[in-house]
């Protein structure tokens, strides 16, 4: 199992974003529009990391994974199976692949497939 994208909503990006810097030595660059408006650092495995500020005014702060997958319809509809509710289906990002969010048990889990 691979994170590819780790995602934090927060209506303090900037103060995140500056923290993370310094904490973990890396570097955020502009907002990006494909992903929220999310500032993205690019991490040593590969993955992302995201932080934005909320979409909506009903979005609360949240830190969010998203599991790379290879087919991401198969995984939605197996959390499916499972119980999951889907809360955003498969969605095309582009230039960066595909992620659906599933929630299990009150916790949302992301999906990505490059």
């Amino acid at each position: 199992m691979k994170i590819q994208y780790l995602e934090i909503v927060t209506p303090e990006v900037d103060a995140a974003c500056s923290s993370y810097s310094l904490l973990h030595d890396v570097k955020f660059g502009a907002s990006d529009s494909t992903l929220g408006g999310a500032r993205i650092a690019r991490l040593a495995n590969g993955g992302m990391l995201g932080i934005r500020a909320p979409l909506r005014d009903t979005e609360k702060p949240i830190v969010r994974h998203y599991i790379l997958v290879e087919d991401i319809q198969a995984s939605v509809n197996k959390a499916e199976n499972a119980g999951a509710v889907v809360a955003v289906p498969p969605m095309e990002l582009p230039g960066h692949g595909t992620c659906a969010i599933v929630i299990q048990g009150g916790i949302e889990s992301g999906l990505w497939q490059l």
